[in-house]
């Protein structure tokens, strides 16, 4: 079973995304209020696993959630590890992989810091199929 760790945004592209309390998610557009999201735009929704970032903070990493521009942090799911187009359900709200990696042009602060960044290779964006509340706690399965 995968749960959702954590849900963060944030108002401003190139910032830090930070947590709250729960996040909507509008179909075609992404998270509501969220810098990111957009209609007709492939990265409405950034995830990355629990898993991989508890490995990069026991390297010495200092981060917390939010820090690599992730909206959504899950246990329990490899996400580098499934293909575009695998469909997660989470409560109401649907998601479709879109996009397995990025490009990191200027290479952020954590990238300064550690020599590396774990969400070009480790994130992936989604696309919202149908929306919904999601909070953390909540279960993410494969659809």
């Amino acid at each position: 079973m995968s749960t959702i760790i954590a849900v963060c945004t944030s108002s401003k592209k190139g910032t830090q995304k930070k947590p709250a309390a729960s996040v909507t998610l509008v179909e075609n557009f992404g998270i509501e209020n969220d810098a990111h999201a957009g209609s007709h735009w492939h990265r409405q929704v950034s995830l990355l696993s629990h898993e991989k970032i508890e490995i990069f903070k026991a390297r010495g990493a200092l981060v917390s959630h939010g820090c690599f521009g992730e909206n959504l942090v899950v246990d329990g799911i490899d996400f580098a590890a499934l293909p575009v187009g695998t469909r997660l359900a989470c409560g109401e709200a649907l998601l479709e992989i879109s996009q397995i990696g990025k490009e990191c042009h200027s290479h952020c602060q954590i990238y300064h810091t550690m020599g590396e960044c774990i969400m070009p290779t480790q994130g992936v964006f989604a696309r919202v199929l149908r929306g919904g509340v999601i909070k953390p706690g909540d279960v993410m399965t494969p659809a």
